[in-house]
C-alpha cells in the first residue's frame, strides 16, 4: 500500500507497477548480461543502477525483465518480494501546493518512499532531473540520499549516451551513487532472437499469427533485421535494434489485418519493408530485390507475385 503525503500519493498518481503487469513473454530476451550487472548493483549497499544506451535499444525492457523475474521468483533471494515501479521523469519536475506551501514533487516522492519497503524505483530519462531545465539543475543524488542510504528502496535510472555526457558526467554526487551499466545495440542475430521471442506478444495483441513454421518465420524476421541494419536507417530518426525491427514487423501485422488476412504472410512483410519511412529508399529497393529472390520458391508455392518496386514508389514526395 502506497503511503500518502498530505493526501497525495506520487506513486499512485504517476507510477506504474511493473511487477503487477501481465507479461506474455520475457521482455528482456538475450539481455542476461545486462540484467546480471543491474542486479549486482542493486544488491550493493548505497548504490543504484544507471542504464545508459541509445534510444530504442531496450533499456526499459531490461527493467521490465527484472520485474518479470521477480514475479517468477528467479532473482537472488535478497531481491525476492520487491516491487518495481516506473515513473517518467517529466512527472517529477515542478511543484505542488499544500495548504498554501509549495513543495517539489520529487521531495514529496522522497517523503513517500521513506515509508516504503522493498521498492525499486525506475526513473526513465533521469537526466532531466539533473540539469538543463528552465528551473536550473536539480541535486537529484542528494535528494534521494535519505532513501538510498536506508536500503529499503533501490533506484534505477535510464538515459542516453548523449544526455549522460552532457548532464550526468558533471554531477559527481550522482556518479558516486549510480553505477553505469552500458546497454549496447544488439547484433543482427540477437535482434532476430529478440523479435522471434516477442512474436507471441504481438500475436496476442493482434489476434493473428504468422502462417509459417518457425524456420520460415525466422527467415522472414532475418529479412526484416537485414533491411533495418546500420547505414540503411534514415539518419536522425534515432532508430536502433530492436526498436526499428519492431516498427516493421508490427506494420506487417497491421497490413495483414487491413487486408482481412487471417494470418501474416510473405506479402505482408514485403509491403511493410516497402512502406517503412525509417529505411533509405535505395536500401529498400536492394532489400526488396533480395527478398523476392530469397522467397521466390515459397511465393510460387503460394501463388503470390511480389511486384517489382521502383525508387519513385518509396521516395518521399518533394514539398
Amino acid at each position: 500500500m502506497n503511503a500518502d503525503y498530505n493526501g497525495i500519493s506520487i506513486l499512485k498518481t504517476y507510477g506504474e507497477d511493473l511487477t503487477a503487469k501481465q507479461y506474455i513473454t520475457d521482455p528482456s530476451i538475450s539481455r542476461e548480461e545486462e540484467l546480471k550487472k543491474l542486479m549486482i548493483v542493486l544488491l550493493t549497499p548505497e548504490k543504484s543502477g544507471l542504464l545508459v544506451g541509445k534510444a530504442g535499444i531496450g533499456k526499459t525492457a531490461i527493467v521490465e525483465g527484472l520485474a518479470y523475474r521477480i514475479m517468477n521468483k528467479t532473482v537472488p533471494n535478497a531481491l525476492q518480494g520487491y516491487r518495481v515501479v516506473k515513473i517518467n521523469s517529466s512527472a517529477l519536475i515542478g511543484k505542488l501546493t499544500y495548504n498554501g506551501k509549495e513543495e517539489l514533487v520529487i521531495s514529496i516522492l522522497v517523503e513517500e518512499l521513506k515509508k516504503e519497503e522493498k521498492m525499486i524505483l525506475f526513473i526513465d530519462e533521469v537526466h532531466t532531473l539533473i540539469g538543463g531545465s528552465g528551473d536550473g539543475p536539480m541535486d537529484l543524488a542528494n535528494i534521494l540520499k535519505p532513501v538510498i542510504d536506508r536500503g529499503a528502496v533501490k533506484v534505477i535510472g535510464a538515459t542516453t549516451d548523449i544526455e549522460y555526457n552532457t548532464y550526468i558526467v558533471r554531477d559527481r554526487a550522482f556518479l558516486r551513487r549510480f553505477d553505469r551499466i552500458d546497454v549496447l545495440e544488439p547484433t543482427e542475430k540477437v535482434a532476430t532472437d529478440i523479435v522471434m521471442g516477442s512474436l507471441p506478444k504481438i500475436e496476442k495483441q493482434t489476434g493473428i499469427k504468422f502462417r509459417y513454421n518457425e524456420y520460415v518465420t525466422r527467415m522472414l524476421v532475418e529479412s526484416i533485421v537485414s533491411a533495418t541494419g546500420p547505414y540503411k536507417r534514415v539518419y536522425g530518426l534515432g532508430a536502433m535494434y530492436p526498436d526499428i525491427c519492431f516498427s516493421v514487423i508490427t506494420a506487417a501485422f497491421s497490413n495483414a489485418l487491413y487486408q482481412n488476412h487471417n494470418s501474416v504472410g510473405i506479402d505482408d512483410v514485403y509491403f511493410a519493408i516497402k512502406n517503412s519511412k525509417r529505411i533509405y529508399p535505395d536500401a529498400i529497393i536492394k532489400e526488396l530485390n533480395a527478398f523476392r529472390e530469397k522467397f521466390k520458391d515459397l511465393c510460387t508455392q503460394e501463388g503470390i507475385q511480389l511486384p517489382i518496386v521502383t525508387i519513385d514508389e518509396v521516395k518521399e514526395p518533394e514539398a
